[in-house]
């Protein structure tokens, strides 16, 4: 059997562990657009311990696209998790087959995503509509997979009464064996809405999600939505089994610096920015001689020294200069020198 997370719900006696991952207590979500390999490379080297996400790759891209394209990681990335997107169980459990080559750790399928795109293909957050055919996907799924497989979702979407959507929901994807739920816990307004307002105009209802949680005390219950601030969120563990930070994690990404120390009790030191510096560029540099181009990298860098002296010319850099046609992994190096010395120093060491 392959390497996989092992989901321990709240109460687990820690005496008994004995596999590869502790629970994911912390995640990264997955994020369209943003958390590809490069970017999940770089939040790699300021969190030991987080579980990163794929974008979410649809099956049917799986079926009859570029696999490599799709599939393809760094093997400094593990602890790391694919999420799948699709509505049709036989083509997920394809999708699965496919990727088990590659050593993820963990299969996602997405029931929450709220785009034009997800609803043209009747899946993403569409499926909070039709939980029988979201269990019949992760029955097919856990039947061809030899990790875990997981499921994030929305409390509701339109006008379900996310009490009662939420919960057989949640009764029928553990009834078809899923491993965890995810809950981003704002409803989803596929009529109205755009996708970027579906982020934030959706009132949070984190109670939501708790009480979900006192109802299935024996599965693993993860929170998304919202949450930006590390203290803030570990708060919620005592009341859900896993914490999952989006896009703060992206545009505020120096505060994955302190999740090791702050979530994990991990003492160590994390990589200096002159460390993680070098490892970009090295990292950078192997991607350019792959026939890839420097901005594919950096533009995922961009908020590392946000707010700090020296991080406008530092993101002047890591756009401009990094698109050039004949840039090279040196502008890591320039940008980095650009902020106050001072300032080099992370948060958590």
């Amino acid at each position: 059997m392959k390497q996989g997370i092992v989901y321990r719900p709240q109460g687990f006696d820690m005496e008994q562990k004995n596999d590869v991952f502790d629970a994911p207590r912390f995640a990264v979500a997955p994020m369209m657009d943003w958390t590809d390999r490069h970017c999940r490379y770089f939040h790699r080297l300021m969190t030991r311990h987080a579980l990163l996400y794929t974008e979410m790759v649809v099956a049917d891209a799986l079926l009859h696209g570029d696999v490599p394209r799709h599939l393809a990681f760094d093997a400094l990335e593990h602890p790391l998790a694919l999420q799948l997107g699709g509505s049709e169980p036989t083509k997920l459990a394809q999708a699965v087959q496919i990727a088990a080559d590659w050593g993820y750790d963990e299969i996602n399928l997405n029931v929450g995503c709220p785009s034009d795109r997800v609803q043209s293909g009747t899946f993403g957050a569409c499926l909070m509509r039709e939980p029988d055919l979201v269990a019949r996907c992760v029955e097919a799924m856990k039947a061809v997979s030899d990790v875990p497989v997981t499921v994030k979702c929305r409390i509701g979407v339109d006008e379900q009464d996310e009490e009662v959507a939420l919960d057989i929901l949640a009764d029928r994807v553990f009834d078809a064996g899923c491993d965890a739920l995810w809950v981003h816990a704002r409803k989803a307004w596929l009529q109205g809405l755009s996708p970027k307002q579906n982020r934030d105009v959706p009132p949070l209802n984190y109670d939501r999600v708790f009480r979900l949680k006192a109802r299935f005390g024996d599965r693993f219950i993860g929170l998304n939505g919202g949450l930006a601030d590390l203290v803030e969120a570990k708060a919620h563990l005592g009341k859900v089994d896993g914490i999952m930070l989006g896009r703060e994690a992206y545009q505020n990404c120096a505060i994955l610096l302190d999740v090791d120390r702050l979530i994990y009790a991990d003492a160590r030191a994390p990589n200096g920015f002159s460390e993680i510096c070098a490892a970009m560029m090295d990292y950078t540099a192997r991607h350019i001689a792959g026939g890839g181009r420097v901005h594919h990298v950096t533009r995922h860098m961009i908020s590392l020294f946000h707010g700090l002296p020296g991080a406008r010319r530092y993101r002047q850099i890591l756009t401009v200069e990094a698109s050039q046609p004949d840039a090279t992994e040196e502008v890591i190096a320039r940008a980095f020198e650009a902020v106050d010395r001072q300032a080099l120093k992370p948060t958590a060491a």
